[in-house]
């Protein structure tokens, strides 16, 4: 049997600054030349897992990668071009996407492998990684956002940052259509009320009760958008305890009655 041999990058003599400045002006003839629309955004296609996007400074979608249509239950392109993030998400939600924008926008921050609610492919709210940078003009304007979203793997979720908040966040996406009370889930998952707060606080920006309340609206969204349900029946089926209560929570975080959510999404 043959010895395995580590391979070693080849020796690479260094460059002059000339050579580097006349590949960079190599490299940005190279780009002029391409279809940007055919470009490296249809690489994200290809990654199991990962969102791709890209925003204007205005805030409205130029590029998606199909997983992320595919989440919006978009079938091409076409239905998400130019949408902002109040188009595509719960009001409260698409307020966060935006403030975040705007920091980047300035050029003030940037958002590396951020822990950010969003919505899994039933429609609840879980967990996903997300970095967004500025994109720049060629004079090194800020003319956009873009973004990758990812959800965290098996080693990720076993990391401190998340394993305080996982069993409470399984009990909420599975009980959430239960009476649940909130002290209650805290002690399932041996920890007091002030903990789970400050560790839900730490890890989502939200409190658990929050978190419970957006788990059941969005469900609530969306049997609004794909059943006949009257908004009573809604109203129980996702835990609300009655249904002005359901309603108040509704607009408060979707930026619609429910009666109005249904006739805007065309039920």
């Amino acid at each position: 049997m043959r010895n395995a041999t580590p391979l070693k990058p080849l020796h690479r003599p260094v460059r002059s600054g000339d050579a580097v400045r006349e590949w960079e002006e190599l490299r940005a003839t190279w780009l002029d030349s391409l279809d940007h629309t055919k470009g490296f955004a249809k690489l994200f296609d290809c990654i199991p897992g990962v969102h791709f996007f890209a925003k204007n400074r205005e805030g409205h979608v130029m590029f998606a990668s199909q997983s992320l249509l595919e989440r919006y239950s978009m079938s091409d392109e076409s239905e998400i071009l130019g949408r902002t993030d109040f188009d595509l998400n719960p009001g409260s939600m698409a307020q966060a996407y935006v403030t975040d924008d705007r920091l980047i926008l300035s050029g003030t921050a940037a958002v590396l492998e951020r822990i950010e609610l969003w919505w899994d492919r039933q429609g609840l709210p879980d967990w996903f990684l997300v970095t967004k940078l500025a994109l720049r003009d060629r004079a090194g304007a800020i003319q956009g956002v873009m973004g990758l979203l990812r959800r965290p793997d098996e080693a990720e979720r076993r990391l401190p940052t998340f394993q305080t908040v996982a069993e409470a966040v399984s009990i909420i996406r599975g009980d959430f259509a239960k009476p649940l009370r909130i002290a209650e889930v805290a002690s399932a998952c041996g920890q007091s009320l002030r903990q789970l707060q400050r560790r839900f606080q730490d890890v989502f920006g939200i409190t658990p009760q929050e978190f419970l309340i957006r788990t059941r609206v969005l469900a609530a969204a969306r049997l609004l958008e794909q059943s006949s349900l009257s908004s009573a029946e809604i109203a129980s089926q996702c835990g609300f305890p009655d249904q002005s209560r359901f309603a108040q929570h509704f607009k408060k975080r979707i930026g619609f009655s429910p009666l109005g959510y249904r006739g805007r999404s065309g039920t």
